[in-house]
C-alpha cells in the first residue's frame, strides 16, 4: 500500500466516523491549547517582570530592609529590621567612594484630591536623584528640588493622574490634595514606564520627607544607588554593608542586591513556574490519549468485518497496525493544529487587553505540545492497533 493510498484510506475511515473524530479532535485540542497558552502567560509574565528589573541598568545597587540569612532564592522585597532604613542611611551611603547617586523611596497609597474629583493614587517620596537614576523623563515642569531632607509641598504628578484629577485643566501650577495635606504641581511626568511594578504614570511624587511626614513613618522602602562608571560594584556593595552594619549597632540588617542577582533568581523562579503549569495543561493530553485509546478500541469491534476483508485481499498484520496508527496519529496532528491556532489567537487576544505585556509561547513549548499529543496518541493507539492486526481473516469476516 502507497504511502497516498494509506493515507486517503485513514481519512475516509475517519470521515465516516466524523462525530467521533471530531470529538477526539476537541479533546486533544483543548490539552494542547492549554499548554500554549499556559506557557505564553508565564513567558509574559516572566518578560514582563525582567524587564521592569532590567530597565534599572547594570550600574545599580539597591539597598532594602531586612536581612536574608539564607543562601540562593530571592531577597526580601519587604521585611523587618533591627533598625529603620532612615533618610541619614542615605545620605552616608552617598559619601562612600565609588557612588554616584543616591535616591531614597518611600511608596504608599492614598487617595489624591483636585478640586471636586479624586482617585486612589500611588505616592512615591523619594529626591531629584531618582529620575537620574530611573531615566525618568519630565513631560512639562521641573523636577523635584534638590536635597532629601526638603519638606517642600511640591508633587510631580504622571500623565494618568493629571487625566483623571484636572480634566483638561492646566495642571502646573494647581493644587492637589493628598491625606490632609496641600501639594502645589510643578511638574507632569513624560512617557515614564514602570520602576518596582509600579507605573508611574499612575503615581504622584513628592519630596521624600514630605512623604515620610504624610505616612507618619521613619522608615525607607528602598534606597537606589547609582555607581560611578570607574567603580567596582562588587566593592561598593560590600562597603555599604560595612557602613550600615557600623551604624546599626554591629547588627547586619539590610541587604544589598545588584539587578543582574535580581533578575537571575526571578528568571530561575517564573521559568519553574512556567513548566509547571504547562505541566497541568499537559495533563489534558494524558486524558485525551485515553480517549484515542477507548475510541480505537471501540473502533476496532465495529470494523472487524473491514480488517477481515484487508487481511483476505492480502494485507499484512503490520499494516494493519500501520493502518490504525496513522488514523491516531493524524488525529492527534490535526487536533494539535487546532490547539496551536487557538492557543495563538488567546495570545493575541491577551496581547490587546494588555499591550504592555508581550503574551506568547516560546517556541519550545509549541513543539513539544504538538510532539507530545502525536506521541501520546500513538502510545495509546498501540493496544487497539495491535488487537487488530491479530485478528484472524476467516473469523474477522463472520464478525466474531
Amino acid at each position: 500500500m502507497r504511502a497516498a493510498d494509506l493515507l486517503h484510506f485513514c481519512f475516509q475511515a475517519l470521515w465516516r466516523n466524523r462525530f467521533r473524530s471530531l470529538m477526539l479532535l476537541f479533546s486533544m485540542s483543548i490539552g494542547v491549547g492549554s499548554v500554549v497558552i499556559l506557557t505564553g502567560l508565564g513567558e509574559g509574565a516572566r518578560q514582563y517582570v525582567l524587564g521592569e528589573f532590567a530597565s534599572l541598568g547594570k550600574d545599580v545597587l539597591v539597598v532594602l530592609p531586612g536581612r536574608k540569612e539564607t543562601t540562593g532564592g530571592l531577597p526580601p522585597l519587604t521585611g523587618s529590621a533591627a533598625r529603620d532604613l532612615t533618610v541619614e542611611d542615605a545620605l552616608a551611603i552617598a559619601r562612600l567612594p565609588g557612588v554616584a547617586r543616591v535616591a531614597p523611596m518611600v511608596v504608599g497609597t492614598a487617595e489624591v484630591a483636585a478640586g471636586a474629583y479624586s482617585r486612589e493614587s500611588v505616592v512615591v517620596g523619594t529626591t531629584n536623584e531618582f529620575f537620574d537614576i530611573r531615566r525618568v523623563a519630565i513631560g512639562a515642569g521641573r523636577a523635584l528640588p534638590p536635597g532629601a531632607t526638603d519638606r517642600a509641598a511640591v508633587a510631580i504628578v504622571g500623565r494618568n493622574a493629571v487625566e483623571d484629577l484636572f480634566r483638561g485643566r492646566r495642571a502646573l501650577g494647581g493644587k492637589v490634595r493628598i491625606a490632609n495635606y496641600r501639594y502645589r504641581v510643578i511638574g507632569v511626568l513624560g512617557e515614564s514606564g514602570g520602576a518596582f511594578g509600579m507605573n508611574l504614570s499612575d503615581t504622584v511624587v513628592v519630596p521624600v520627607a514630605s512623604a515620610l511626614s504624610l505616612f507618619n513613618i521613619e522608615s525607607l522602602f528602598r534606597v537606589i544607588v547609582e555607581i560611578r562608571a570607574n567603580a567596582d560594584l562588587d566593592r561598593v556593595r560590600e562597603r555599604i554593608l560595612t557602613l550600615m552594619t557600623a551604624r546599626h549597632d554591629g547588627e547586619p540588617d539590610v541587604t544589598v542586591i545588584s539587578p543582574d542577582s535580581l533578575l537571575s533568581s526571578f528568571n530561575d523562579i517564573l521559568v519553574t513556574l512556567t513548566l509547571v503549569v504547562a505541566s497541568i495543561g499537559g495533563i489534558s493530553l494524558v486524558v485525551a490519549g485515553v480517549l484515542i485509546m477507548n475510541v480505537s478500541l471501540i473502533s476496532v469491534s465495529q470494523r472487524t468485518r473491514e480488517i477481515g476483508l484487508l487481511k483476505a485481499l492480502g494485507t499484512t498484520s503490520t499494516w494493519i497496525r500501520v493502518v490504525f496508527l496513522t488514523e491516531a496519529a493524524m488525529m492527534a496532528a490535526a487536533g494539535a493544529l487546532l490547539g496551536v491556532t487557538v492557543g495563538q489567537a488567546a495570545m493575541f487576544a491577551a496581547r490587546r487587553m494588555y499591550p504592555q505585556i508581550a503574551f506568547g509561547a516560546p517556541a519550545w513549548s509549541i513543539a513539544a505540545a504538538v510532539a507530545i499529543a502525536v506521541g501520546t496518541g500513538l502510545v495509546f493507539a498501540w493496544l487497539p492497533a495491535g488487537r487488530a492486526s491479530r485478528l484472524e481473516p476467516v473469523k474477522a469476516l463472520t464478525g466474531r
